[in-house]
């Protein structure tokens, strides 16, 4: 069995991004990283639909350290899994990888003060031990996403895909192409489908706000052209970082004026002819869910263009040939794709136990959004819903180095979290979107106090986590 200080599950943005700080910060440190999947990249490696590209700049999705240097604020996917192989071999992270393993249970022993780790090797059976681990696999299921039965679907004569497996042989190529959903996967679908299909139709049964946004970021590439490398991308950052966080505070101050600002953006890009109130003028305040990003506007040229159409009702049946409503209305189609969400799973789905008893997050609170009460050396990487991913895990992985660097220094091997005075517990996410509502059983909670409140916000984080204590509410032993 093989022992290292430190073992990181998951290979993608977040795993990534902790062998850094774990090699720079904690060099006295072992550690490996375990990936179920054959490649790094993680969510930029699943998905491969048409079109798929970062809802965040690059300048904050992207490491602190390691500058984006592309032109593209936000990026395609493609430009994206680039990025991460690239700095996957310069920092000397891809030697750290163990593809195809998927870890399925992790035992902590408080005698031994060590997770024991059983592994999917190959369809064989590893074991793995470690003093800390830290989960880096992301918050959805990937071997399944949100599919929905719709009535009469096996009776469709065309083909129905969900984005999270796009077929390699999908060709739409004049084809009339219906997208069912209104999130940020459907709204990257449609404008790239556009430019070959017959037609594409987004059919929703609510509307998402929507916002358009340069896909270049002007300042950051006029930085880039006087200052140095780095120097240009810290200040990009921030400026966005900045930036993001004054206006989200405002849209959550001022709801009924943020609503009326960005609906009439949508207006003013649209022109005459197409019903906004309908189809682009969401029944909840802005930032109850995340917000959808439209690079230069791309989805609204294609509908002013003819090549696509918004319509809003709900699915009576599917037809041979297409989509009945249950307005009457009928919509053509040859292909159907049904971007209808993600499921969600804590921790990569893996069994806990901690001294022979199950540990299950649910019933837990979060510490600092990133440990759990009564669980040992034990953290997760969960990026924000308000803003980039990667500020996020970029934080927690500071934290996790600072914890571990404090356990060094005063001998000690257990840390856990252990809630002192008591405390009221809310949702772990503030969030209605229906991702979330369906995996209510599965996310923990968090309280209404620090250190277990989950805050959504950078500002603060940094304050927090960079420089805040370690040993506040944390058992030594």
């Amino acid at each position: 069995m093989e022992q290292f200080d430190v073992i990181v599950i998951g290979a993608g943005l977040s795993g990534i991004g902790a062998s850094w700080h774990l090699a720079t910060e904690c060099p006295d440190l072992t550690h490996l990283i375990l990936e179920a999947r054959d490649d790094l990249g993680g969510t930029w490696d699943l998905f491969r639909y048409p079109g798929i590209r970062s809802d965040s700049d690059m300048h904050t999705l992207g490491f602190r350290f390691k500058p984006w240097r592309q032109a593209e604020a936000i990026a395609d996917g493609g430009s994206i899994l680039d990025y991460l192989r690239e700095t996957a071999a310069e920092k000397c992270i891809v030697g750290r990888i163990r593809y195809r393993h998927r870890v399925v249970a992790a035992e902590w022993s408080s005698a031994e003060a060590a997770w024991t780790l059983t592994v999917d090797r190959d369809g064989e059976r590893a074991l793995f031990r470690a003093n800390f681990l830290y989960v880096c696999a992301g918050y959805y299921d990937y071997e399944e996403g949100h599919a929905p039965v719709f009535p009469g679907g096996e009776r469709f004569g065309g083909r129905i895909v969900h984005p999270q497996f796009w077929p390699d042989d999908l060709d739409c190529t004049d084809k009339r192409v219906v997208v069912i959903g209104s999130g940020a996967t459907a709204v990257t679908l449609v404008p790239e489908l556009a430019k070959t299909a017959a037609h594409v139709t987004m059919l929703q049964r609510s509307p998402t706000y929507i916002v358009a946004r340069p896909g270049k970021d002007g300042v950051a590439n006029a930085l880039r052209r006087v200052l140095p490398e780095r120097t240009a991308y810290r200040l990009t950052r921030w400026k966005n970082v900045l930036l993001g966080q004054f206006f989200y505070r405002q849209m959550r101050k001022h709801p009924d004026a943020a609503k009326t600002r960005l609906i009439g953006w949508v207006r003013d890009r649209l022109g005459e002819g197409i019903d906004v109130d309908r189809h682009f003028t969401p029944r909840y305040d802005p930032w109850d869910q995340r917000l959808c990003l439209v690079p230069d506007g791309d989805l609204f040229d294609a509908i002013k263009a003819g090549r696509a159409s918004v319509v809003t009702d709900t699915i009576e049946t599917f037809t041979l040939d297409g989509i009945r409503l249950a307005s009457g209305d009928t919509l053509p189609a040859d292909i159907v794709v049904t971007a209808t969400g993600l499921k969600l799973k804590m921790l990569g789905g893996i069994t806990l136990s901690v001294d022979g008893q199950v540990a299950d997050p649910a019933k837990a609170l979060t510490y600092k959004g990133m440990m759990f009460s009564d669980i040992p050396n034990l953290a997760i990487a969960f990026g924000y819903t308000n803003a980039s991913w990667t500020l996020k895990a970029d934080l927690t992985s500071a934290y996790v180095c600072r914890l571990l660097k404090h356990m060094r220094a005063t001998g000690v091997r257990q840390a856990t979290p252990r809630v002192g005075a008591p405390v009221e517990r809310e949702a772990f996410l503030d969030f209605t979107s229906g991702y979330v509502q369906r995996a209510k059983d599965i996310l923990p909670q968090q309280g209404t106090r620090a250190p277990w409140k989950l805050d959504q916000n950078y500002l603060k984080d940094v304050r927090t986590l960079r420089y805040g204590p370690v040993d506040d509410e944390m058992e030594f032993r």
